[in-house]
C-alpha cells in the first residue's frame, strides 16, 4: 500500500490579473502602509526575480496570497491588541531559541 495519495489536491486558483496592483493600493491605504508598503514590495522584487528564474508565477502568487491574508487578518489583530489583554508573563521567544540570525 502506498503512503501517497492516489490524487493530489487541486491548486487554488491563480490571484486575479491585476490583484496584485488592488492589494498595493489597499496597502497603501492602510495605517501601516510605512512598513508594509516597502515590506510588499520587497517580497514582491524577491518573487519576481524567483519567477525569472524558474519561469513559473507561483512565486508571485505566493505573495498575493500571503499579503490578502495577511490584510485579512489585521482587523482582528488590532482588535486582539485593542482589548487590553495582558501579554506581560509570556517569555519572549527568542528567551527560548536564542538569538536567530
Amino acid at each position: 500500500m502506498s503512503a501517497q495519495p492516489e490524487q493530489l489536491p487541486a491548486p487554488p486558483p491563480p490571484p486575479a490579473p491585476a490583484a496584485a496592483a488592488q492589494l498595493l493600493t489597499q496597502l497603501r491605504a492602510d495605517r501601516r502602509a510605512d512598513t508594509w508598503v516597502p515590506a510588499f514590495e520587497r517580497d514582491w522584487a524577491k518573487a519576481l526575480e524567483d519567477a525569472r528564474h524558474t519561469y513559473s508565477l507561483t512565486p508571485l502568487h505566493d505573495v498575493v496570497r500571503t499579503w490578502q491574508l495577511r490584510l485579512a487578518a489585521a482587523p482582528a489583530v488590532d482588535a486582539y491588541l485593542d482589548s487590553g489583554r495582558d501579554e506581560t508573563d509570556f517569555i519572549d521567544l527568542d528567551d527560548v531559541l536564542g538569538a536567530r540570525q
